[in-house]
């Protein structure tokens, strides 16, 4: 169809590394199974800076979740810890990769220890096939035992942004005091999201531009 860009969300990671090898287009990767989220990691970072006054290094951010099938998680720890910012992990054990010490970050033992002190907070949105497949016990004890409340964002650093990915749960792994609270940068990130992917869009379409 001599299609100049291609936008491919996919649940088999590398997908968009094997489609660049075999078309002469331009390839954006819109999330490829539990790999990563390249546009998801750079609206994250835009939402930080804002948040941190443009500055990274010294800082940290809290990840809570399921960090083993996420590849949001994944995009943020690269790009913060290649701007200098350090990442706690934390989630139940059944959630936590086994390769989470090869990923940069720290992992913490329970939300209470990876939020103390924090300069920020992200939730990860959690998936019902987690429980259909045994992973956790039930949406309740999640909440009870993960969920980022009131009382959790008051151990962070004063005014720590709190972010999500979304689509939220809420009530499960955000309360909605927190979703709509001062500290929440969701609807941010929403926002930022629309501005990142026409940058991507328009320095992809400007490359080809050159290259031709």
């Amino acid at each position: 169809m001599r299609v100049s860009l291609v936008v491919v969300r996919h649940r088999s990671a590398g997908s968009p590394a094997f489609l660049a090898r075999h078309l002469e287009a331009g390839v954006i990767n819109a999330g490829d199974g539990e790999h990563e989220h390249p546009t998801q990691g750079l609206l994250d970072l835009l939402t930080l800076s804002d948040a941190w006054d443009g500055r990274f290094e010294g800082r940290r951010l809290a990840i809570v979740g399921d960090i083993a099938h996420s590849r949001v998680a994944r995009s943020a720890i690269f790009g913060l810890t290649t701007l200098g910012a350090a990442v706690t992990i934390a989630g139940p054990p059944t959630l936590i990769p086994a390769e989470a010490e090869t990923l940069g970050c720290a992992v913490a033992g329970s939300v209470e220890e990876a939020m103390r002190g924090a300069d920020g907070v992200m939730a990860l949105r959690l998936q019902r096939e987690r429980m259909e497949s045994g992973l956790l016990a039930s949406v309740g004890e999640y909440a009870k035992g993960w969920g980022i409340d009131r009382e959790r964002v008051a151990l962070m650093r004063p005014g720590a942004p709190v972010l999500h990915p979304g689509p939220m749960n809420r009530g499960v792994e955000i309360a909605p005091d927190v979703a709509d609270g001062g500290e929440s940068r969701v609807f941010r990130q929403v926002e930022n999201g629309l501005a990142v992917r026409c940058a991507v869009l328009a320095r992809c379409a400007s490359a080809l531009t050159e290259v031709s």
